[in-house]
Parts: C-alpha cells; structure tokens; sequence
C-alpha cells in the first residue's frame, strides 16, 4: 500500500514494507540542495521545493566515495546510486500520517570519512519501526567534499550536512508519527565520532536528546593547523594550488585520488606528536577543530563538562582491528621482533605494550598482539576515556562490549569492527562479514532491544548500571551476556595518563 505524507518542501509518497505490520518506508527524501556546482564546497541549502507527490520508493543517489580497498570491499557492502541530490535521507514508521509521537531514532553511517552511506543494506530499520521507533538514516558529504579545511575557513561541511538532516527532522518528523522532543542519534566508526562531536557542537543543541555511539568516540579531530598541512598535501597531490579558490574548481575525481594517495603516504608512519590523529593514516580527514562549529576537542570539551546534558550509550567490538589485519593478510606476517616498533608511536612504551599485551594474551601470535593493541588504541581506550570524563560530571552513560566472533576467515576475523551492526539492527541477515553464519538471534534481540529502550526510555534498561567508579560494562557474549568491572584493567591502566 502507498502512503502520501507531507514535508516542508512538498509531499512525499511511501510504502509499506512486506511482512512487516503496517512499517512504511520513505526513501530518498532530499534535505538539502544538491551541494554541486556554485553549492560546492559551501554549507548545506535548503532543497527546491517541489509540486505534486514524489515517489519516495527507492534509495537516493549516494555520496561520491572512492570505495575500499579490494580486501574489505569483498566482505563490506557499499553501494553506488548515481546522482548529485546525495543529501538525502530514509524514514521507517509504523506510524506514517499520525500524530503518534513515538521516539526517533537518527542513524549517521561510518565509512572512515570516505566510505558509506544510507543504501548500505544492514541499515534497513524496519526493525526499528516495528517495534515502535520512527528511524531515520541519512547521507552526508565524504571525503575532501565533506571534511577538508579550506584554507578560507570553509569546514566541517560534512558536519554541518548531519546539522541539516537533524533540523530537517525537526521540522518534518511529526508528519511521519515521530516524536522531534525525544530524538536520538546514533553511528558507528567514523559515524560515532560524528555523533560524540555533534554533542559539544554548540549549533546542534536541542536538534537532538540521546546519542549512541558505537565503535568510536571524542578522540578523532584535528587542530586546524595539522588539518591546513594535510590539505597542502591533498592540493600537492591534485595538482592544484593550495587556495579556496582552486580546490573549489578542482576535479572532485582528482581530489578523491589525492586523498588516497596521502593516505597512502602516511600508512608508512607519521609522527602522532606532529600529525595528530591523521599519524596512523587510516583517516587522513576528519572533523576539524576550527574555533566556529567546533570550539575544542571533543574529548576535550567532554572533560570540561559539555555534553553532560545528552545520555550517551557507547562501546565497542573486542577485536576490532582484526577487521583490518587478517582480509589483508597483514596479521599472519608481522615478525614478532617487529613489534617494538609497529607500535613505537602509539603512545606507551613500546616494550611494556609487548609485555602487558603479552601477558594479557599468552597464546597470542605477533599479529594478535598487534590487533590487540590497535583496537584498544583507536577504539576502546578512546571510549573508556569519553565514559570517564562524563562520569566525572555525573553525566549519564553505559558502556558495552560486543565479544560475539564471527566464524568467517576460519574463526580469525573475530569479533572485529562493525561485526555488531546487524545484531543493534536485528538485520542479522545483511549483517553477516565476511562469512554466511549471521550470528546468534537471542544475541540480537538483547542489543536491538536495549537501544529501543534507551531511544524510548533514556536507559537501556535496569540490568545495565551506568558506568561509575566501579566501571561496569555490559559485556554482549553468544554464551550469556552480563556486567563485568573493569574489564582488560592492565591494558586500560597502562593507557592512563595518554590523550
């Protein structure tokens, strides 16, 4: 059946999904204008309304993205849809045309940055809706379109694209049985450290109430001067001047390739001292710490106190790394007397990072203390650290650790990064990587309906306390989930003291 409900801009025509009660989907919403031609590089614009109904059946066009490397590419989804009007969005209801006022949820993909998008297939949230949340995902700029600083100031536009969305959710949710007082967002990867900074964003107040983050945290931001440099490189690359002006006009193909090859550049070890968060080379853009939209650091921020007024739900995978190391074959060919120095910029002491890891993990070979460490040091510490600082204030928050190991690569990809998304969106069936075992279905039942009762009550529920002093955490395990205390309380301390 067809549903017609209206928006700010002109009606838009959806349908209900099979099997699933009564959920309409709307897809392909545009909130903003196409950000392409005089639009480039510029702040989101409200879109052209339009006459009539338009069909809202089908995905919309996805941000330009230059796609994974082939070893991730072969067990994650990222589909292309043509098009330049790629600042658009999805809505899942059961409750289309009625002035319902159920809780909302606001889904913001990962992707590095670079990668993702709304189409991705695990996102449906058709779960979400037939259990009474109005679930919204959505596009944004990527890449050098979304997350390079101009040297004219310009950025953080990929931000402000989020910023849009959520305004537009505001003023549109109600038409589609939604609640715009009790919105919560949520990411994963890059899209948590979206989420974790739209909480000290000072423009993004009260566009939502309670924020999930999931596999990332406050770390991922760079002083504008790092951020300058690194576009110095990006234009280097491209083969254009380093001004506004030239990388407004620069091939966006180009500019993508120049990304890549920096990235590429910086894989083979860059000071963290000198190079920030962009050292590792995994994430060359991000979002900048550029004195207007964001004032500081959002770690940073979180330790003076803002973002207190937000429950946040966080956590992260317990292998995470694994899902970079063992597709590419990395994790099979590290030599153990290498090890000192893969990890000589991550922070401690590179000999006691060995030897606490080591004895944390005796079985271990060279590439799993490896993974071991760089899970802990982009994901998990960085999520310890935002749960501490908001703990200090009293601010409310749970922490969890997804422990569930995927049986793809023979059991060796583990509980790796982004492994959890099917089960939060009990789409255990797009949710499978790298193998055809979708996982546990009482496992997705328990995370899916803790983040329905956190979207709808502000907790997920009394047999999760918030983390404290005793630092409990929910550990989510196929052999019985329950709080643990302090977990990896070696690793943790020998981080302490690191920002």
């Amino acid at each position: 059946m067809e549903i017609v409900v209206p928006t700010t801009h002109g009606k838009v025509r959806g349908q209900e999904v099979d099997d699933t009660g009564g959920v309409a989907a709307f897809l392909g919403i545009p909130y903003a204008a196409p950000p392409v031609g005089r639009r480039r590089f510029h702040a989101p614009q409200p879109p052209e309304p339009w006459d009539g109904e338009r069909d809202a059946f089908s995905f919309g066009p996805t941000a330009p993205k230059p796609g994974y490397p082939p070893a991730l590419a072969a067990i994650l989804a990222d589909p292309d849809v043509p098009g330049d009007g790629f600042l658009n969005l999805n809505v899942w209801t059961p409750a289309p045309g009625r002035d319902s006022a159920l809780p909302v949820m606001v889904w913001i993909h990962g992707g590095a940055f670079r990668n993702g998008s709304s189409a991705v297939p695990v996102y449906n949230g058709a779960a979400f809706a037939r259990d009474g949340i109005v679930c919204v995902t959505l596009n944004y700029r990527l890449g050098a379109e979304g997350f390079l600083l101009l040297p004219d100031g310009t950025a953080n536009l990929g931000l402000l694209d989020q910023i849009a969305a959520l305004r537009w959710v505001q003023e549109n949710i109600a038409a589609f049985g939604g609640d715009p007082g009790n919105v919560t967002v949520f990411g994963e990867s890059a899209g948590a450290m979206c989420v974790t900074t739209l909480m000290t964003v000072p423009r993004a107040a009260g566009l939502f109430h309670r924020v999930i983050a999931q596999s990332g945290a406050g770390h991922h931001a760079l002083p504008a001067d790092i951020a300058l440099r690194i576009t110095t490189r990006i234009a280097a690359h491209a083969e254009v001047p380093a001004t506004a002006d030239a990388l407004r006009g620069a091939d966006p193909r180009r500019l993508q390739e120049a990304v890549t090859a920096v990235q590429r550049e910086f894989t083979g070890g860059h000071s963290r001292e000198e190079w920030g968060e962009a050292a590792g080379g995994g994430m060359v853009l991000m979002p900048v710490v550029d004195g207007d939209l964001l004032p500081a650091r959002p770690i940073d921020a979180a330790a003076a106190g803002a973002g207190t007024e937000y429950p946040l739900l966080t956590g992260t995978n317990a292998e995470e790394f694994r899902l970079y190391l063992v597709p590419t074959g990395i994790s099979d060919s590290v030599p153990e007397a290498a090890l000192p120095a893969l990890l000589a910029d991550c922070g401690p002491d590179p000999r006691e990072v060995v030897a606490v890891y080591g004895e944390a993990l005796p079985d271990a070979s060279p590439g799993d203390l490896l993974a071991a460490v760089l899970t802990d040091q982009t994901f998990r510490i960085p999520a310890v650290r935002m749960a501490e600082a908001r703990a200090a204030h009293g601010a409310p928050t749970w922490v969890y650790d997804f422990d569930w190991r995927s049986p793809a690569f023979e059991g060796r990809l583990g509980a790796c990064h982004a492994l959890e998304i099917g089960f939060v969106f009990d789409n255990l069936a797009e949710g499978s990587i790298g193998g055809t075992v979708a996982g546990p279905q009482h496992l997705a039942d328990e995370m899916h309906a803790a983040w329905v009762a956190f979207a709808r009550d502000g907790s997920p529920g009394p047999a999760w306390p918030a983390y404290g002093a005793d630092r409990a955490v929910l550990r989510f395990a196929a052999d019985g989930s329950g709080v643990v205390h302090d977990p990896r309380a070696a690793e943790r301390r020998l981080w302490n003291g690191l920002r």
